[in-house]
């Protein structure tokens, strides 16, 4: 059943996207904002020319710690060899994909334009939803959301 979905159906459209000569700090600032790990850089016609991940900017932190120097522009630290995947490709080769590589989000294109990305968690969310029982049985009950955590110190 997985291998008939297809990327279109569980991508989410692109929040954000910053610009190459963005200041590095006010991109990360958004990642944080909207709870992203990486967003599409996008030249002014709006082409993918990189993508700035949170690893990434480790790069920022890196080089503020070690040359006092902190920030700069998005373009000094993004990736710019950005592996895409297109709308039709189905969710079980983005699974493969995902477990090949580091990454945890990918940019969606169609017709070599952004339309969104997929993530690790739409893949999971995929797997999810069609692991549902069929038709005639309900799916199961969600289970609470608040938790009990036990926290212990040693003394």
């Amino acid at each position: 059943m997985l291998a008939s979905l297809k990327v279109k159906d569980y991508m989410c459209a692109t929040k954000i996207t910053f610009t190459p000569d963005m200041d590095v700090l006010r991109a990360i600032h958004q990642l944080i904002e909207f709870k992203l790990s990486g967003a599409p850089v996008l030249d002014p016609r709006g082409n993918l020319i990189g993508f700035l991940s949170e690893k990434d900017c480790m790069k920022v932190a890196l080089t503020a710690g070690y040359h006092g120097s902190v920030g700069g522009r998005v373009d000094e630290f993004m990736a710019q060899n950005v592996e895409t995947i297109d709308v039709d490709t189905p969710i079980i080769d983005v699974a493969q994909k995902f477990l090949e590589s580091s990454y945890k989000r990918y940019p969606v294109v169609k017709d070599n334009r952004l339309v969104g990305t997929i993530t690790r968690q739409d893949i999971l969310r995929a797997l999810e939803l069609t692991s549902a029982p069929e038709n005639n049985k309900k799916p199961a009950a969600k289970q609470p959301t608040k938790q009990n955590i036990h926290v212990s110190s040693s003394s």
